[in-house]
């Protein structure tokens, strides 16, 4: 008898003790940090010793990949675990959202957020949003609890009149005035800072997910935390300043590296570092027509904008002591995977009512087995620009490297080897023609399995390359 009237109670207890130990999630999310910006990947100059650490206690993923090689449909296809295609965040009239833009983020789309809210986790999203700026697609509405940042990039609604950055890529220390951009800072729905102050904004940021993480410790939570720098005009604040070697560009990854220090330091002064998995990673490669202010995509050939390894090779790392082991992956993984991963992770579902593209990386983050991604799609503007199956690439399209909104249809379809040849150097097409058969029917098999979503089937179609040896 004593024991039925307790059941009710134990049963309330043992909810809130599964809810309690339930991982917590942090994704800190760069934009415009090339693969060879830190020193774990192999950046001389750049002096980044949190980020060090966290690789060295955690896992560094070497063929890890961002959605997208562009702002908005990169963060579209991390937060829904979706090709952004599927979710029409990806245009070639425009690449990205821009502050005239009317659209955002489709509410029918599951993100991270929504998912983790069937086991009643405290969400955040802190910095940049970029997926509609209008009150219909801001975070709130997309299973985020609060939300702290700019809306879109932080180059966007230049001041008329005011001084046009792209002339101070030349200068290595050229700093742009921080009012002549009119961007807002946001929290929730209002503007509360307008224009942002961006030379302090790595810094707020960094207080406020601190903040988040301090009032949260005592239930499970995740926090998305997507800096707006080192994406241009770079700034830093006074403490980072001209300390950096490598110059303005070092000083703001240098601020960077800071803020995840700070952020790994708070887990682990609450004792929550047991308890939670981070992931640090890029929307997509460095921006090279900045020379200078631009990053660096180290041995990878291109950056942001292409469908080459430096557009969409991003360096990642994946931190939880306790949990994942330390080791260096080698198998294939992307920002895609980050909903199912955490969704198993964390006991919840992923969605079941449509087509998704992400895998469960658990089995390899938890040292249990190799990654099952053993392909990949690269998508830029609508346009299937490239398929990878193993070691092999396949490009259709190519953008240039620099000026990358030019882009090109190739009179035959270019052939790597990404083992052998990471920088993409030596084509080889005519020596295996039986691979570029079959890479090219996975890729017109991929256009089938989006034909649903796909918003220009001209564009999107592969090329009939009479091809021969």
């Amino acid at each position: 008898m004593k024991l039925k009237l307790l059941l009710p109670f134990l049963l309330v207890l043992g909810s809130a003790f599964a809810d309690h130990h339930q991982p917590n999630f942090v994704v800190i999310f760069c934009d415009d940090l090339g693969y060879g910006d830190l020193g774990a990947f192999g950046n001389p100059t750049i002096r980044t010793p949190h980020l060090d650490r966290m690789a060295r206690e955690g896992q560094k993923w070497t063929q890890f990949y961002s959605a997208d090689p562009i702002c908005t449909p990169s963060r579209a296809g991390l937060l829904t675990g979706r090709y952004p295609i599927r979710s029409g965040m990806t245009s070639k009239q425009r690449g990205v959202l821009f502050p005239d833009s009317s659209g955002g983020l489709p509410q029918e789309e599951v993100t991270i957020a929504e998912v983790l809210k069937q086991k009643n986790y405290a969400t955040a999203t802190v910095g940049k949003w970029h997926l509609g700026h209008l009150p219909q697609h801001l975070p709130m509405t997309q299973g985020f609890d609060s939300y702290y940042g700019i809306p879109y990039s932080n180059d966007m609604a230049r001041i008329k009149g005011a001084p046009n950055y792209r002339q101070g890529a030349e200068d290595p220390d050229y700093l742009q005035d921080t009012n002549d951009f009119d961007v807002p800072l946001m929290e929730n729905e209002e503007k509360i800072e307008w224009p942002a102050n961006q030379n302090t904004i790595t810094k707020r940021y960094t207080e406020r997910a601190v903040q988040f993480i301090e009032k949260k410790k005592k239930q499970p939570f995740f926090l998305y935390l997507a800096h707006s720098m080192p994406h241009i005009p770079l700034y830093a604040s006074e403490q980072f300043l001209g300390k950096s070697i490598r110059g303005l560009y070092g000083d703001v990854i240098e601020e960077i590296d800071w803020s995840v220090g700070q952020v790994l330091d708070t887990l682990r002064n609450f004792k929550l570092d047991t308890k939670t998995i981070v992931v640090f990673t890029s929307d997509n490669g460095p921006w090279l027509a900045f020379k200078t202010h631009g990053g660096s995509a180290g041995p990878l050939r291109a950056g942001k904008g292409t469908t080459f390894e430096g557009g969409q090779r991003v360096p990642t790392i994946f931190w939880g002591p306790g949990r994942i082991p330390h080791r260096v992956v080698d198998g294939m993984g992307s920002t895609i995977d980050l909903l199912a991963t955490i969704a198993s992770l964390s006991g919840t579902k992923a969605p079941d009512d449509r087509k998704m593209d992400g895998y469960d990386l658990s089995p390899a983050l938890l040292g249990e087995g190799k990654s099952p991604r053993e392909e990949f799609f690269y998508w830029n503007r609508a346009r299937l620009h490239a398929v990878r199956s193993g070691p092999w690439k396949l490009h259709f399209y190519q953008n240039e490297p620099v000026n990358y909104s030019r882009y090109q249809k190739l009179d035959k379809p270019e052939l790597y080897h990404l083992e052998k040849d990471i920088s993409e150097a030596y084509e080889v097409a005519d020596e295996n023609p039986d691979m570029v058969a079959y890479l090219t029917q996975k890729a017109k098999m991929h256009i089938q399995h989006t034909a649903d979503s796909t918003p220009d089937q001209v564009g999107a179609r592969i090329p009939d390359f009479e091809y021969r040896r």
